[in-house]
């Protein structure tokens, strides 16, 4: 075998073994956020409870809102129903919380958070999707689901209150930049 073979197979080797410890660490709970949704980093699924301030991995609802993200790459496709992929936010409002979402952001019980001002129109210029709702209660099987760190992330301001049930699971940062 000559030199540029042996690299060849040195390099399929570092390969497969560099894919073959993603899929073990994926299926031992390991997540990796890139978007600015969230931290940036290393995630590790738990079975911890659902409730405000926890991050989370979730499945978006098939519903008109994500039906355009996903045609326009808002969101990307992956295994979740309707073809979506996974997505993480941040629970801001739960069962019983009062949100309301206006030109000015949204407000849970009255307070308005950071980072929550609605966009109009994406970077082409198309009109976004808006959750309307000048206050609306939680329910028991409700969450929103946002960014506390970005002004332009796709969240619950665009898409509105999510199923507990879309939840796979809260996930606890590792190591975040």
């Amino acid at each position: 075998m000559n030199t540029l073979s042996r690299f060849y197979v040195g390099v399929a080797i570092v390969g497969i073994s560099i894919l073959s410890l993603a899929a073990i660490s994926y299926a031992a709970g390991a997540r990796v956020n890139t978007t600015r949704s969230i931290p940036v980093g290393l995630y590790w699924t738990t079975d911890a409870k659902l409730e405000k301030g926890a991050y989370v991995f979730f499945c978006p609802p098939d519903v008109s809102a994500f039906v355009t993200a996903k045609e326009r790459n808002y969101i990307s496709g992956g295994f979740c129903p309707g073809d979506y992929g996974y997505m993480m936010k941040r629970i801001l409002a739960a069962k019983g919380d009062v949100v309301t979402i206006t030109d000015s952001g949204v407000s849970v019980n009255g307070e308005l958070l950071p980072h929550s001002k609605p966009i109009q129109a994406d970077l082409d210029g198309r009109k976004l999707p808006r959750y309307q709702s000048n206050q609306y209660t939680l329910g028991s099987s409700e969450l929103l689901l946002m960014s506390d760190v970005s002004d332009t992330s796709f969240d619950g301001r665009y898409f509105g209150p999510v199923s507990r049930s879309q939840v796979k699971s809260v996930i606890r940062p590792v190591i975040i930049w």
